[in-house]
C-alpha cells in the first residue's frame, strides 16, 4: 500500500482556493500510484478559523466542499478535516475527519480532545467526540484521529489535561496503524517535541504512527509541518521538510514502512526560528493581499535583523527602508543604516525629523513651558510613526514593526511611536535571541555591518542614551520573562534561580504593569512557547502584586521597586 501525506497550506476561509490546493495533491497523489492519501486538520477550512465558525455560510461552504472534493475519490482513498455541523444537542460543530473512497465518504472522526489553552479555543465551538472508531482499508484496520487526541498518554505527560485517551482506545479497538492528522503551530522546540511524543506513543502500543501536520501560517501562528512516520519501534522512517508543503510517498508493505528519508539531520533552534519567521512574514503579507514592506532602519540590531528577514523572504526590490534622524541620531548609526540599506540593495528613504518635533515642541510649551523628558523622548518616536503609516498609505506597503520582546515585556517602547505597524515580526523574539539571529543572518557574509551587533543598544532619544540606563541588562531581563512568562514560574521561583530579589520584582511588576500596550501591539509572529497576543490572557486593569516569598516561607516581602512605572500616555 502506498501512502501519501499531503502536507499543504490551506488559507482560512478560502474554500476554492483549499479545494483545488487539495484536488491538485490528489491528483498527483494519484499519479505517483498512491492508494491513500492524507491531509491534515481542516484542511478545508484553514485553521484556526475562529469566530468564522458562528457564521452558518462559513460552515456550509466547509460541507459543500467537502461534497465536491468525493468525485475524486473513485481511485484513491482521501482523509482530510473539516467542519461538521451537530445536529445534536451540545455546541453547534464537530472537528471532523473524512474518509473518502470510491466517492463517497466511508468513515467519520469526531476530535475528543478540544484545547483551550495558549492559543487554542476549540471548546467555544465544537463539540467532543465521544470515542475514537477505527476503519478497515485494504487488509488493515486503521485509528484516526485528530491532533490534541495523541497528546495524553499517561505515561509520557506528568499531567494529563483530560481523562480520556483516545490513542489508547483506538489500540484496544484493534487498530494496526494509527494516523493523525494536525494543525499543530511551531515553537522553538516544538518540532523535536512533538516527534518524540509521537515516538514514545508508538513504543509503547508497538504500532505505526502516522501524522500530517499543516505548513503555512496563518495570523500569528505559524504551522511548520514536519509530517512523519514512525515505526512500531518508535523510529522515524520518514520526516517531511519544515515550514514549506509536501507530498511524500511512503509504502507500507504489512510489516514495515519502505521509501523514508530516515531522522532528520541535526536541526538547530536559531535555524528554524530563521524559517518560521520568514514563512509568517510570507503568509502573512500574501494572505492580506500586501506585496511590499516599510522598515524603520535606524542603525540598531532589530531594525537590521527586521530588514534582512524581509529582504531574505519578499527580495530586496519589495523592501524600503527609511531613516528618520533626529539631532540626537550619531554618525555612526547613520554609517551603518546607510551600510545596512547597500548590502541589502533595498530603496532608502531618509526624512529627517528635527523641524517636526520643533514644531511639536513649540504649541505644547504653550500649554506647558516645561515639557518633561519622557514627553519629549515619545514625542520623536510618534513622529516617526506617523511618517511611517503616511508612507504605508501611499506606497499601500506593510509596515513592519522592529520591536522585540524583550522590549513588549517591559513596555520599553512607544504607544503609536516605535509599536506602529501591521506585523511585529520580532515581537515574540527576546533580545538576547536577536543577537542570536543576527550572527546566524551573518553567517556566510557580513549583511548587518559588525558595529551594529558590537554597540550597546539605544534608542537614541536623548544625548548618550543606552538602552542598560533604564532597564536591567537583556540578559537578566530575558531570563526572567523565560521564567515567568513561558514557564508560569512564580516570583519566588524566580529568585530562589540567583536572581537579586529587588531586580526580579523589578521586572516581574513591569511586566504585568504594561499590559494595556501590548493589548495595542501589533500582531506578533509566535516562535516561543508563549507569546504576548491570543494566548496569554491577563487583565489590563489588575492589582495583584506577586509576594516575593510564600507566606509559609518567612522571608520579608520586598517593596516594589522605585523605578518609575510608566502611565498609559507612554
Amino acid at each position: 500500500m502506498r501512502i501519501g501525506l499531503g502536507q499543504i497550506n490551506p488559507t482560512i476561509g478560502d474554500f476554492a482556493g483549499n479545494r483545488e490546493r487539495i484536488a491538485d495533491t490528489i491528483r498527483r497523489a494519484r499519479a505517483m500510484r498512491c492508494d491513500l492519501v492524507i491531509f491534515p486538520e481542516l484542511a478545508v477550512t484553514g485553521y484556526p478559523p475562529q469566530d468564522l465558525l458562528l457564521k452558518r455560510a462559513f460552515v456550509q461552504e466547509s460541507v459543500r466542499t467537502l461534497d465536491e472534493l468525493q468525485p475524486l475519490s473513485q481511485e484513491i482513498t482521501v482523509i482530510l478535516g473539516y467542519v461538521e455541523p451537530n445536529p445534536g444537542e451540545g455546541r453547534p460543530l464537530f472537528n471532523c475527519a473524512a474518509v473518502l473512497s470510491q466517492g463517497r465518504i466511508v468513515h467519520k472522526t469526531r476530535k475528543i480532545l478540544l484545547p483551550t489553552y495558549d492559543v487554542f479555543d476549540e471548546d467555544r465551538y465544537f463539540e467532543p467526540g465521544t470515542h475514537g472508531r477505527t476503519w478497515q482499508f485494504q487488509d488493515w484496520t486503521f485509528g484516526l484521529s485528530i491532533c490534541e487526541d495523541a497528546w495524553n498518554d499517561k505515561d509520557y505527560w506528568k499531567r494529563r489535561r483530560y481523562r480520556k485517551d483516545p490513542m489508547e482506545e483506538l489500540v484496544r479497538a484493534g487498530a494496526d496503524i494509527l494516523i493523525n492528522i494536525a494543525a499543530s503551530p511551531f515553537h522553538v522546540g516544538k518540532i523535536r517535541f512533538r516527534r518524540e511524543m509521537l515516538q514514545a506513543l508508538a513504543r509503547k502500543y508497538r504500532k505505526p504512527v502516522i501524522m500530517v501536520n499543516t505548513a503555512g501560517a496563518n495570523d500569528e501562528l505559524i504551522f511548520d509541518g514536519s509530517s512523519c512516520v514512525i515505526n512500531h519501534q518508535g523510529e522515524i522512517v520518514h520526516q517531511c521538510p519544515s515550514f514549506r508543503e509536501d507530498l511524500a510517498v511512503i509504502e507500507w508493505n504489512g510489516e514495515a514502512f519502505q521509501g523514508g528519508n530516515g531522522a532528520p539531520d541535526h536541526e538547530e533552534d536559531i535555524d528554524q526560528v530563521y524559517h518560521a519567521l520568514r514563512l509568517g512574514i510570507a503568509e502573512y503579507t500574501r494572505k492580506c493581499g500586501f506585496t511590499d514592506v516599510l522598515v524603520a532602519v535606524s542603525g540598531g540590531i532589530d531594525s537590521a535583523v527586521t530588514a534582512t528577514l524581509a529582504v531574505h523572504t519578499l527580495g530586496a526590490e519589495h523592501v524600503t527602508g527609511v531613516f528618520m534622524p533626529s539631532r540626537f541620531t550619531s554618525k555612526e548609526s547613520y554609517e551603518d543604516a546607510r551600510k545596512l540599506a547597500a548590502h541589502l540593495g533595498i530603496r532608502w528613504v531618509e526624512i529627517p525629523i528635527d523641524s517636526m518635533f520643533k514644531a511639536f515642541q513649540q504649541p505644547l510649551r504653550q500649554v506647558d513651558p516645561s515639557l518633561r523628558r519622557v514627553t519629549e523622548e515619545n514625542l520623536q518616536a510618534r513622529i516617526r510613526g506617523n511618517i511611517l503609516m503616511a508612507l504605508s498609505n501611499q506606497w499601500d506597503a506593510l509596515v513592519l514593526s522592529t520591536g522585540n520582546k524583550s522590549e513588549l515585556a517591559l513596555g520599553y517602547c512607544t504607544l503609536y511611536g516605535d509599536m506602529t505597524g501591521g506585523l511585529a515580526v520580532l515581537g515574540d523574539v527576546p533580545k538576547t535571541m536577536v543577537y542570536e539571529l543576527a550572527r546566524f543572518l551573518n553567517r556566510e557574509r557580513e549583511v548587518i555591518p559588525q558595529r551594529i551587533l558590537d554597540k550597546p543598544p539605544s534608542a537614541e532619544l536623548r544625548p548618550g542614551q543606552k538602552d542598560e540606563d533604564d532597564i536591567p541588562p537583556y540578559a537578566l531581563v530575558d531570563r526572567v520573562i523565560r521564567m515567568y512568562i513561558e514557564e508560569e514560574r512564580s516570583l519566588p521561583d524566580i529568585v530562589r534561580s540567583g536572581i537579586d530579589p529587588e531586580t526580579a520584582r523589578e521586572i516581574v511588576h513591569r511586566i504585568d504593569r504594561n499590559e494595556f500596550k501590548r493589548r495595542q501591539a501589533p500582531l506578533t509572529l509566535k516562535v516561543t512557547s508563549r507569546a504576548f497576543g491570543s494566548g496569554r490572557r491577563v487583565p489590563i486593569a489588575q492589582k495583584f502584586r506577586h509576594p516575593l516569598a510564600w507566606p509559609d516561607e518567612g522571608a520579608p516581602a520586598v517593596e516594589p521597586s522605585a523605578h518609575r512605572d510608566p502611565s498609559p500616555s507612554e
